[in-house]
């Protein structure tokens, strides 16, 4: 019997995405200018305000006020309408130093065996439903905002809108999982005030939705998946009604709440450890991004059309716990999962070190992944540079979304004989 899956998405001005963008902006900065930083960062913004947490342990020191501040006026939040702005709200810095305790653990005579920065269960998880290999109603979700921040940046149509958004795709599928149409999109867009009363303006944005952005939308999409956009799609734009109040200002935002969003969208599993603001000996980090590119390449050289990873680990030390694979019955092996498992641990080196190393993970690349998700983004090269008054300027070209590569197909064949 066909069912229906659905996934949200919120944009980079939603609180949440906000704190997540500074937590990673921090990180970068301090990566740049000292690679081996230990960083767990987190922030939290409310209406005027922003507050900075964490531990780090660095050799370099960097002005978290001042680069809080370009984060969220990169963002959009420059005007004094907003309650909260870069220019004119409150940083606090509540940032000390990293545990000696938890540093004893990670830190070992060889980088090698360089222990877990915690314990704990990492997924990764793919499906060949898109090109990028992720589950499509996310994906779309995703499309949906991005594109929105763009028409918002391009100032031409649509200059009502905010930078506060959210988004939701409802995907029918068959018995046999494949999609087989759209069946409602939800889409809640912060706006400024409407001149016309809210009747008159709740049909602007819906019409200004489905007439703008929802063709652009279809054009990113192959032909296949453009069918899926039919005329009987229940649109849900801004269902509460108005919405001119938001970001910090109507919600505070938290550094890693929203786990789903940036990762599979509910599809597979999750472990429960948050992203942004955790330098790659985090294994809730690091290993989640391995175990991503695993189920990537698996999924890519044929071993199955859906696969689910799992590693676990235990603080202090290298080795994993345990890996795990699911194929949702979708494998096109003759072998059991649990034998797919021992052959990828024969594969992948999962000690953190050889994560970093693999993934080139200690490297200023995480402000890209904290909006719109981790997973799914294309692999790319990027020269950026960063400024410190303490330590001047430093350049680096570094690879973003490495995890995403296809770069294990070959190897996979080659030891699972396909």
């Amino acid at each position: 019997m066909p069912y229906l899956f659905t996934s949200e998405s919120v944009s980079e001005g939603h609180p949440d995405k906000i704190a997540d963008q500074i937590s990673d902006t921090l990180l970068d900065n301090f990566l740049a200018f000292d690679k081996s930083s230990k960083v767990a960062c987190e922030t939290m913004v409310t209406t005027g305000q922003v507050v900075l947490a964490g531990e780090v342990k660095s050799d370099t020191y960097i002005d978290v006020q001042q680069i809080a501040r370009e984060v969220i006026n990169d963002i959009g939040y420059t005007k004094g309408e907003y309650r909260f702005s870069g220019d004119s709200c409150g940083v606090i810095s509540l940032i000390h130093e990293q545990s000696p305790d938890i540093n004893q653990g990670v830190d070992r005579a060889t980088q090698e065996e360089q222990g877990a920065g915690d314990q704990g269960m990492m997924f990764g998880y793919a499906t060949n439903e898109t090109e990028n290999y992720m589950p499509l109603a996310l994906d779309i979700s995703h499309k949906l905002l991005i594109e929105l921040a763009k028409i918002r940046r391009e100032g031409k149509e649509m200059t009502y809108l905010r930078p506060d958004s959210k988004s939701q795709v409802t995907i029918e599928y068959s018995d046999e999982n494949v999609p087989q149409k759209i069946v409602a999109i939800v889409l809640s867009t912060q706006h400024d005030e409407f001149d016309e009363n809210e009747a008159d303006m709740l049909a602007t944005i819906k019409k200004d939705i489905q007439e703008i952005l929802i063709p652009r939308i279809k054009n990113q999409l192959p032909e296949k998946l453009q069918d899926l956009f039919t005329d009987d799609i229940i649109y849900h734009i801004n269902p509460t009604g108005k919405f001119v109040i938001g970001g910090p200002h109507g919600d505070a935002g938290l550094t890693g709440r929203k786990i789903i969003v940036d990762t599979y969208g509910g599809k597979g599993a999750h472990g429960g450890g948050a992203f942004s603001g955790k330098d790659p000996s985090k294994v809730d980090r690091s290993a989640a991004y391995a175990a991503r590119h695993i189920a990537k390449n698996l999924v890519a050289a044929g071993v199955a059309d859906e696969i689910l990873v799992q590693v676990s680990y235990a603080i202090g030390v290298a080795e994993p716990t345990s890996i795990f694979v699911d194929t949702y019955k979708s494998s096109h092996l003759n072998i059991s999962d649990g034998e797919i498992a021992k052959k990828v641990a024969q594969i992948f080196d999962m000690r953190p070190a050889a994560i970093e190393k693999r993934l080139a993970l200690r490297n200023p690349i995480y402000r890209e992944t904290s909006a719109y998700g981790h997973m799914g983004k294309t692999p790319r090269t990027v020269t950026k540079i960063f400024e410190s008054p303490y330590s001047g300027v430093v350049k680096h070209e570094v690879e973003l979304f490495t995890w995403e590569k296809l770069d294990y197909v070959d190897k996979i064949k080659e030891v699972f004989e396909i």
